[in-house]
Parts: structure tokens; C-alpha cells; sequence
């Protein structure tokens, strides 16, 4: 069960990292920080399963 939360989460920070991307394209101001967090986000959906969930069983 604690795989599958950890998965819905690093899913729903995926996404959110997606969202980031398009808003920091329509953003007055802070068009750099917010693309950042969003490539942030989107490399931290990918690295919480490889690297912490990987080495569960």
C-alpha cells in the first residue's frame, strides 16, 4: 500500500511540474524561477522512485 501512495505522489508532483512549465510560459514576472521548480519537480517524480522505492521489496 505505501508503494502505491508514493507512486500517487510522485504522480501528482509530475504533473504539477507539467503545470509549472506551461504557467511559467503566460507569467509576467518569474518566468525562470517558476520553469526551474517546475524542471525541479519533474526530476524529483523521477528520482523518489529509482532511487528510494527501488530498494524496497
Amino acid at each position: 500500500m505505501g508503494d502505491v501512495l508514493a507512486f500517487i505522489g510522485c504522480f501528482i508532483l509530475f504533473l504539477v511540474g507539467i503545470f509549472l512549465l506551461g504557467l511559467a510560459d503566460t507569467l509576467p514576472a518569474w518566468q525562470g524561477l517558476v520553469f526551474f521548480a517546475g524542471i525541479v519537480c519533474i526530476a524529483l517524480s523521477f528520482g523518489i522512485p529509482v532511487g528510494v522505492l527501488g530498494r524496497t521489496e
